[in-house]
């Protein structure tokens, strides 16, 4: 092994929370080795040109928001910021829907007009009474009752998730709004905004901006750890993967995606949507809760990304289920789940000089600027008990 394979830090991951603690400590004086098994950085937050010349997201769409200053004016040294309106509706019964639950929603539902007030009523009368929800079915229906609860959120859970809503954890369909005014928005961060030139573009001026750091892709984890030797590993893939799968797998959900271009007469030729001339649909998602419906969104991400382009894509969203070796997406929020991670969680806890972060590694969802907030701190910490002591 010779000295250009001696490393401070061995980074396991090019996606937010690799490429941020490396910025970070390669900015304080460390040398870093970044390596990631695909060919591309960003991890899930890649996005590209396609054929049609769309900037689109490549694994489902990232709606970056924040209430954090401190981790917007982070990103902010490395991209300018394209404003960004959340907004969604859900198609049933042969209808689009204002979604989340609002103001708006409920006179789409009566058919009629409503103040707050008598939504607010409504509700009272419809709600079920659940003194503490203890799953995503139960704190749903606490707010709206079954009415809703069925048209929008049961089967559109069930599909992703391939688990009735009474079996996962209450923070699933619990992290949506619902709102008994007229605000219709999808999330209500008060920074709503992504990167102007794209989330890759953003990454690459992170290493730009990291004079210590050696990007390898298309490496796997083993492959690294044998390759580099290192003082410290930041490992963000699977926690379960890292222990070789000791206690069994933790379950996951994927996804499988169609994208489909139009060029500008294919848009032109279609039924016009109002105001929206250049799109394929009305708003940046559209969710399919009904069961019989395989996919469970349609995206058109033009809507949010300020390209000025006469084509456009969409990107039809399907929940697939998941095993060892295919791409993980979301750790599974049930009670299983959970009991198998905290297993590996002691396992971890316990490696010395392994640092682990990031969704995969923590078996928990996290928003985009709380992974970049955990891996701030994670390298700040890092450099805090390596600088002083003597490199090798």
């Amino acid at each position: 092994m010779s000295s250009e394979d001696r490393v401070d830090f061995l980074i396991i991951g090019a996606g937010f929370s690799g490429l941020v603690a490396a910025e970070r400590l390669s900015n304080a004086g460390f040398r870093c080795v970044v390596v990631d098994k695909r060919s591309h950085l960003g991890g899930n937050a890649h996005d590209r040109i396609d054929g049609a010349g769309v900037l689109v997201h490549a694994y489902g769409p990232h709606y970056f928001r924040s209430n954090s200053r401190r981790v917007v004016d982070y990103l902010s040294r490395f991209t300018s910021w394209q404003d960004a309106d959340y907004r969604i509706k859900s198609y049933t019964d042969g209808r689009y829907w204002s979604f989340p639950v609002n103001l708006n929603t409920f006179e789409e539902l009566t058919g009629h007009a409503a103040t707050t007030a008598e939504f607010e009523a409504w509700l009272a009368e419809h709600r079920e009474a659940v003194e503490e929800p203890r799953n995503s079915e139960e704190i749903i229906v606490s707010q709206v009752g079954w009415e809703l609860y069925r048209k929008f959120y049961e089967g559109y859970t069930q599909k992703q998730w391939n688990r009735h809503p009474r079996e996962l954890d209450k923070s699933v369909c619990g992290r949506i709004p619902i709102r008994t005014n007229r605000d219709d928005r999808y999330l209500s961060e008060e920074f709503q905004a992504l990167p102007r030139e794209g989330y890759t573009r953003m990454f690459e001026r992170m290493l730009d901006a990291s004079p210590g750091v050696e990007l390898q892709l298309g490496v796997d984890f083993k492959e690294a750890r044998q390759r580099w030797r290192h003082r410290h590993l930041i490992f963000t893939g699977p926690v379960d993967e890292y222990f070789g799968h000791r206690f069994g797998a933790l379950p996951y959900r994927s996804l499988r995606f169609e994208n489909e271009s139009f060029t500008a007469a294919e848009l032109k030729a279609r039924a016009p949507i109002a105001g929206k001339a250049g799109f394929w649909q009305p708003v940046v998602q559209v969710n399919y809760p009904d069961a019989e419906v395989p996919m469970t969104r349609i995206v058109e991400i033009k809507h949010v990304t300020g390209q000025a382009i006469d084509a456009t894509t969409i990107v039809r969203e399907y929940p697939a289920g998941w095993t060892p070796g295919a791409e993980p997406f979301y750790p599974v929020p049930a009670p299983d789940a959970k009991e198998l991670y905290l297993r590996y969680a002691v396992l971890a806890a316990a490696e010395a000089n392994v640092s682990f972060i990031g969704r995969l590694a923590t078996y928990r969802y996290y928003n985009m600027d709380q992974v970049t907030g955990m891996a701030l701190a994670e390298a700040g910490r890092l450099i805090s008990r390596y600088s002083s002591s003597t490199h090798d």
